[in-house]
């Protein structure tokens, strides 16, 4: 019988409890999240107990993903709601770290991770920096936690990109796994940022999974893949949103696709509606 949830902010602490479920012959599965949990996380967690005998989660709001003018100090923090929902989805240990014990020389002279092309396109043009913190961060988690797969939403396409480059470029023996986005019933992707929106804004949200799905259907009909992407921004800009963008790619690499190149593509949007900052995608 698994034993209750366990929780700890310090690292070396986590450390040692792996340890010892590594000696005895156990598989740890780790999700990493910013808290303020929902149904997607919870997915995340369910998707580490059917692979791992351990699973870990952390829950860290970390201060070099957020840009000067974005809501890091705003971002919801609802730690005893979280460590009740990673008890009752088969969590094992909980990891809530301090930004002291993340970076013990200060957000500022901490040493920084880059993936270079991955990173630059899409989000990381709107947000600067924002996936040198995501990499930076995670590379720590990692490290510290030392798990045998790590669990991310596929919500977060490009993130997820970038977790995996950096995973095999650092040489780092853990496997990265995507787990398929958990919605709303009307389509929108679940997102904690959601409950920025209005009631007015919540029923306009679902038209990005609206627009995706056009976007797919259109490119399966043969359409130009600029014109599909222009449509699908004025058709985001007529219904109230400010687009960042509305972009197809190649799955793989997040590259403009080229007529030679024959693999997965993936369709992406981020748009900004109210207080949010909305993304979603579907692969095609």
């Amino acid at each position: 019988m698994r034993s209750e949830l366990q929780r700890t902010a310090i690292a070396a602490e986590v450390r040692a409890r792996v340890a010892q479920w590594r000696r005895a012959g156990d598989r740890i599965g780790f999700v990493p999240t910013m808290g303020n949990l929902h149904a997607g996380h919870h997915a995340l967690v369910a998707a580490a107990r059917a692979r791992c005998e351990r699973v870990v989660a952390s829950v860290f709001v970390n201060p070099t993903q957020f840009g000067p003018n974005e809501d890091y100090a705003a971002y919801p923090r609802t730690i005893e709601d979280d460590a009740a929902g990673l008890t009752a989805a088969g969590c094992d240990l909980l990891f809530e770290p301090t930004v002291a014990e993340l970076y013990p020389f200060g957000v500022a002279a901490s040493v920084r991770v880059h993936v270079p092309l991955l990173g630059d396109g899409l989000c990381g043009a709107f947000r600067p920096g924002h996936f040198d913190g995501v990499a930076t961060v995670v590379s720590k988690l990692f490290h510290l936690v030392q798990p045998d797969l790590a669990f991310f939403g596929r919500k977060d396409f490009q993130q997820l990109r970038v977790i995996e480059r950096m995973t095999r470029d650092l040489g780092l023996d853990i496997e990265v796994v995507g787990v398929d986005t958990v919605r709303e019933p009307d389509g929108l992707a679940m997102s904690s940022r959601n409950q920025y929106l209005s009631a007015e804004e919540r029923a306009r949200a679902v038209e990005i999974h609206r627009t995706l799905l056009a976007m797919r259907e259109a490119v399966g009909q043969g359409r130009d893949r600029v014109a599909v992407e222009k449509a699908a921004l004025d058709r985001l800009t007529a219904a109230g949103f400010r687009v960042d963008y509305a972009a197809i790619r190649c799955a793989e690499d997040l590259a403009e696709p080229a007529a030679e190149r024959r693999e997965a593509w993936v369709a992406l949007v981020a748009a900004r509606l109210g207080k949010a900052r909305l993304i979603d995608n579907v692969l095609i």
